[in-house]
């Protein structure tokens, strides 16, 4: 407790009590209340979800599967009747051990994977040679400035 002699000394500031100050730890929290009831809930409502997806779920996310043909660029037709086609571009054809399925998974290929990353390294390349025109273009306009600067001081003399 307050071992001061006034009973004054030992109450809240005054700051404390100001309007912005209450409002601030009201909304803080509040947050942090919402934050833990409100997971408690979400946790209630994904093992709901965890239930009813594993029923509608493809067989190669529940089991083991064997690919049956490779990865390969979707064609015309496939595009349109394959969902999984719609995600990269790319299928691949499994066989689900279990079930005994033929299901199609989207893949990536790796002729798109090395297409992308010369695409990336090609953009940083361009990236780096415009910022390094910027870089000697702002280093010789300081230059400038500065010969100026001491032209202008040496004429004052």
């Amino acid at each position: 407790m307050c071992t001061r002699a006034m009973e004054s000394d030992c109450r809240i500031p005054m700051a404390c009590l100001r309007p912005r100050i209450l409002a601030l730890h009201a909304l803080f929290w509040g947050l942090v209340s919402l934050r833990v009831f409100g997971a408690a809930l979400l946790s209630d409502e994904k093992a709901a979800v965890a239930v009813t997806k594993a029923m509608t779920a493809p067989c190669w996310q529940l089991e083991e599967f064997v690919v049956a043909k490779e990865c390969s660029a979707c064609e015309g037709l496939q595009s349109k009747t394959i969902p999984a086609c719609g995600q990269t571009g790319f299928v691949e054809k499994i066989n689900c051990t279990k079930s005994n399925r033929d299901e199609y998974k989207s893949c990536r290929s790796t002729k798109m994977e090395e297409h992308l990353f010369w695409k990336f390294e090609g953009a940083m390349l361009a990236l780096t040679v415009v910022f390094a025109i910027v870089v000697v273009a702002r280093q010789h306009s300081l230059d400038r400035q500065a010969s100026d600067k001491v032209r202008r001081q040496i004429e004052s003399i």
